[in-house]
């Protein structure tokens, strides 16, 4: 039986922390530092747990299962067919990719640009071909990604990083504000919830192909040795992201802002800008470039492994083709609408995602695992999300006080409940279930 050795470990922990740390990674968590001020380092905590933490129990759940198909199989057929498909749409060419490739032009380029192209749709038309390009350069020979990641995107990104951390601290920088917002009263449930919008912990469910594939190019077969690595393959990422997140949420609750901000991007203009006077917005714009090309590679890789394992009629390298031009379609809808999606979408997602993955990691100490309980437990969480999306989307928080009603809905885990109480219901049906069984058996 084959073993990985350190450094090969090192290098795929490098790789997946490049497949992580996209936009999102640099955007939120400025943010969080600038709006969480005095209690950063509580709401950076509940940040890295539902990010890095989230990430690494999606990896350790899946690896107990088996694979993410048996792991929602648990659950239903039509889900095990269904719920993937929404979550390689989403995250993949719905969502993150397209984020990834406008949030990088907006970033990495625009900022260079003379007004006569960036007032045109031609200049991100433009740009999101090169961009994709580029991806597809990296995709099309998925064996080649963990040197060339290892090698030149983690390592370049991490020193940007640190270069940032070494000027701020020889940096007069003000003193951390007063909490504004839900970051004075709860800021590690909330940092938690922002969290969500990094889209990390759906990763797993997405990346979970490609590790089966290297284990099966190493001929690694073993499931305990399987998850042995990929506990240290999200170690080794984890860290470093966390690394990562301090380092921003510092700089952003450091961040002298005139004027009122409502995104990320801007806390972080404006802190290099200070750092280092107008070459901060070059290293900005590298910075930005880096993560979002480095996010959008493992992105298209993963989704386009998956595509063409089901429907196998058109090839590995098609697919990727596929998904790099509709990313760049997508892309060119603008930034704001696709941010607009994200939110309900997310909202969505998470909650049965999270719920999937607890219970792939409990299933051998649940005392009821069949598919009574899983189906109950998805279905609750389900049913709660959709009904809180809608109030928020499209009855404008009309019934929130109603939905304040649930136990921890304030915090923004009123899934939970619903839940427990779907967990429940499935251990009675399957109690219910195994009776009936054996009163069968017994009367034959």
């Amino acid at each position: 039986m084959n073993r990985l050795t350190n450094k090969e470990i090192l290098f795929i922990g490098f790789m997946l922390f490049s497949m992580l740390f996209g936009a999102g990674n640099l955007i939120f968590p400025a943010y969080l530092g600038h709006v969480a001020g005095e209690n950063v380092w509580l709401a950076v905590a509940g940040f890295i747990f539902s990010d890095a933490g989230l990430a690494l129990l999606g990896f350790i759940a899946i690896a107990k299962a088996g694979t993410f198909e048996a792991l929602v199989n648990r659950v239903h057929p039509a889900f095990s067919f269904l719920f993937p498909m929404v979550i390689y749409i989403a995250i993949g060419p719905g969502l993150a990719i397209p984020r990834a490739g406008s949030l990088s032009y907006e970033m990495g380029a625009k900022p260079f640009l003379p007004e006569s192209i960036t007032s045109s749709p031609i200049g991100l038309l433009v740009y999101t071909v090169v961009f994709f390009f580029l991806v597809f350069w990296f995709v099309k020979s998925p064996s080649k990604l963990i040197d060339r990641f290892g090698r030149i995107l983690t390592p370049s990104l991490l020193l940007l990083v640190i270069i940032m951390l070494i000027k701020a601290l020889f940096t007069d920088l003000p003193g951390f504000k007063e909490a504004s917002f839900s970051y004075k009263d709860h800021p590690i449930s909330q940092g938690f919830l922002d969290g969500y919008q990094t889209m990390d912990a759906l990763c797993p469910l997405l990346y979970g192909i490609m590790f089966a594939n290297i284990f099966k190019s190493k001929n690694i077969t073993k499931q305990s040795l399987q998850v042995n690595y990929l506990v240290r393959f999200g170690l080794v990422s984890g860290l470093l992201l966390a690394f990562c997140y301090v380092i921003i949420a510092y700089l952003g609750a450091s961040a002298s802002l005139p004027d009122k901000v409502d995104n990320g991007a801007n806390v972080l203009s404006t802190v290099l800008v200070q750092l280092f006077g107008e070459g901060g917005t070059i290293v900005l714009g590298i910075i930005f470039t880096l993560a979002c090309l480095s996010v959008s590679i493992g992105l298209i890789t993963s989704c386009a492994q998956y595509f063409s394992s089901v429907f196998p009629k058109l090839s590995y390298i098609r697919w990727a083709i596929i998904l790099c031009l509709a990313s760049g379609f997508a892309a060119n809808m603008g930034l704001s609408q696709i941010l607009k999606v994200s939110v309900p979408v997310l909202g969505f997602l998470y909650p049965i995602a999270i719920t999937l993955i607890m219970l792939g990691l409990s299933h051998d100490v649940l005392p009821y695992r069949g598919r009574p309980v899983y189906v109950m437990t998805i279905a609750m969480v389900g049913l709660f999300s959709i009904l809180d999306i809608f109030n928020s989307t499209f009855f404008h928080g009309s019934y929130s006080k109603l939905l304040a009603l649930v136990p921890l809905q304030t915090q923004g885990f009123g899934w939970v409940i619903p839940g427990l109480i779907g967990l429940a219901i499935g251990s009675i049906l399957q109690t219910v279930q195994r009776k009936e069984v054996m009163a069968e058996k017994n009367a034959a």
